[in-house]
């Protein structure tokens, strides 16, 4: 296996073991966050099909395969159209990630399709900076996969030495454009060092590890802040070092950052290709056996050379708008360029974590008669003190991180806020469901709270006890404001915000559709709603460990039943050897008859012979 052969495929495989929880988690959410009821239904904005106007227009417009249904026959409805979408990438990536065929140009392009598909109908709850990540680090997969499935015979294509370094820069402007938004936010707990110190407890979701780690001394902690830095800012410059070993260490420092990691830490090698190819990456094409196949080879290679410049062109447009100095030296045509592409999220520019301002949440309390108040808990952001926090990767509880975001702004600035207060006061099952899957632990999943009002708390981790023993608390919090006022069904203030948003219903919702696919879909949902969301996400994840496992297993007892095949070259030695063998036993077999034949005309020449 070449040197570049093996990142490549841990890239691959790395990409389609994404896209398969990506789309699985967003599957078991779809009901709560896009359903006919809930809380962003997916049937007011999807993309309407015009007759009258060319497809591929359409398609500019809006890039989404939703709007395709019809024109294919299939009876579903908007939310059914998104379960089947995120079946069938979460189904072809997991082929993918088992059979590595799979892991085809072709295929990874469906995937990004697919996803992109949903990124465009799904309004606050797909705008997260992972999901555009994924779209970008998904279209690289692209250039970067091979082009095996359409291919019938061995053919040119030269992908690594060029698509490297566009994974390379991906990877830069992810970590780089991270550090240097800390320093430009002007934030004094990274200016201060003591960024860290408060991190793991402002995070999205904290872990439970987090509580531990905040218990360890300052000076450790502001250690950590400055090796950050230096990690996201002078360590990103490695990559493209000439020197592989510095290479590798980069690779080794930011491996716990993002997955195209994997594809930056060798150098172009041969892998089967001749070797001027290797030494010559720009004119491998002409390697190649025939005119035709030079032909597509450097075909091939000048459409992929120019998608990697037209990405690394356009990258440059969403990095420089951190200073409007760099910003306004931008040539036009390349700002036109991206203006062109920009709704397919091919690049994005990244700032994550710029500013560490503490934790605030917003905490949801119910009434029946608007004196006495309980809280509503959700299953994976912080809201009880006692309560750990919980692991939920590779699961991405969406609504629990948007009540994060929502906390550091106001609540007309969130329009789904609204529409979730109104969910949660017609008592949404689905909806419900995003908050807690356990009806025991919902204090109103008899009957829907009358009354509802959201607080807004700062929350801090508690400190490490006296006997060094466990927390009993893990949180420690204070009222801040009131965050939403107290309403009610019919409320003046509720419908005015509903009907200002866009979210008040303007005509009835239509049943279902009834057809054999509709009704596989249900069955399907049925199934999945009996297990927690982030248990679904585990059971895919043991069911892919278990396939692997076995298919290590069973690939070992085969190989060691197998007999160790002959070396080809030894094989050619003999059989050159054994011809050769032959005509010597012939040659000598000749020279030892001429001989005999010399020798019987001397003795009939000698003295003795003629007496």
């Amino acid at each position: 296996m070449g040197e570049t052969r093996l990142p490549r495929h841990m890239f691959l495989w790395s990409m389609a073991i994404i896209y398969m929880f990506a789309f699985a988690s967003l599957y078991v959410q779809i009901p709560g966050l896009y359903g006919n009821e809930g809380v962003l239904p997916v049937r007011l904005v999807e993309p309407r099909v015009d007759g009258s106007r060319p497809v591929l227009e359409q398609i500019h417009a809006h890039p989404s395969l939703l709007w395709l249904g019809p024109r294919l026959g299939l009876d579903l409805d908007a939310q059914q159209a998104m379960e089947l979408l995120c079946l069938a990438g979460a189904l072809l990536a997991l082929g993918a990630a088992l059979l590595e065929p799979l892991r085809d140009s072709l295929v990874f392009f469906c995937l990004w399709a697919l996803y992109l598909s949903l990124c465009q109908v799904g309004q606050d709850f797909l705008r997260f900076q992972w999901d555009s990540l994924l779209l970008e680090a998904g279209f690289l997969t692209v250039l970067v996969a091979p082009l095996n499935l359409l291919r019938w015979r061995s053919a040119f294509r030269q992908h690594d030495a060029v698509t490297f370094w566009l994974v390379r820069w991906l990877l830069f402007r992810l970590t780089f454009g991270s550090g240097v938004a800390k320093l430009a936010s002007h934030c004094p707990s990274w200016w201060g060092l003591t960024a860290v110190k408060h991190m793991f407890e402002a995070q999205g979701i904290p872990l439970p590890w987090s509580w531990f780690i905040q218990q360890l001394p300052d000076w450790y902690l502001k250690l950590g802040t400055v090796g950050l830095l230096v990690t996201e800012i002078a360590v990103p410059a490695l990559y493209f070092a000439p020197i592989r070993h510095l290479r590798l260490a980069a690779f080794y420092i930011q491996v716990c950052v993002v997955t195209p990691a994997f594809h930056c830490i060798c150098r172009p090698q041969n892998s089967g290709l001749p070797r001027c190819s290797v030494r010559h990456p720009c004119f491998a094409c002409v390697c190649v056996r025939g005119c035709l196949w030079k032909l597509w080879g450097l075909v091939q290679w000048a459409v992929i050379v120019s998608a990697a410049v037209a990405v690394f062109a356009i990258s440059v447009v969403p990095y420089s708008s951190m200073e409007q100095v760099y910003s306004s030296k931008i040539l036009p045509e390349v700002r036109q360029a991206y203006s062109l592409v920009e709704r397919y999220r091919l690049v994005s520019a990244y700032s994550l974590d710029s500013r560490v301002d503490g934790r605030s949440e917003v905490v949801f309390e119910g009434s029946m008669d608007k004196n006495t108040w309980t809280e509503i808990e959700f299953m994976y952001k912080p809201g009880n003190v006692g309560v750990a926090p919980p692991v939920v990767a590779p699961h991405q509880p969406r609504l629990d991180w948007q009540m994060s975001q929502a906390a550091q702004g106001l609540a007309d600035q969130s329009p789904w806020f609204t529409s979730l207060v109104h969910c949660l006061l017609q008592g949404n099952k689905d909806v419900v469901r995003l908050i807690q899957t356990d009806s025991a632990q919902y204090p109103f999943s008899q009957a829907p709270p009358v009354y509802l009002r959201a607080s807004l708390y700062r929350y801090w981790f508690t400190q490490t006890a006296q006997d060094w023993s466990g927390p009993k608390e893990w949180w420690r919090r204070d009222y801040s404001e009131e965050f939403y006022p107290a309403v009610q069904l019919g409320d003046p203030t509720l419908e005015g915000m509903l009907n200002q948003h866009g979210l008040k219903e303007t005509f009835p919702i239509q049943p279902s559709p009834d057809s054999p696919l509709a009704q596989a879909l249900k069955q399907v949902r049925g199934h999945v709603q009996t297990l927690p969301d982030h248990l679904v996400l585990w059971s895919l994840l043991a069911t892919v460990a278990t396939i692997w496992l076995f298919k290590t297993l069973l690939s070992g007892v085969l190989g060691g039943r197998k007999a160790k095949p002959t070396p080809a070259e030894p094989k050619a030695k003999k059989a050159k050897a054994q011809p050769a063998a032959k005509n010597a036993s012939a040659s000598s077999l000749k020279a030892g008859r001429e001989t005999s034949e010399e020798s019987r005309r001397d003795a009939d020449k000698s003295p003795k012979k003629r007496k």
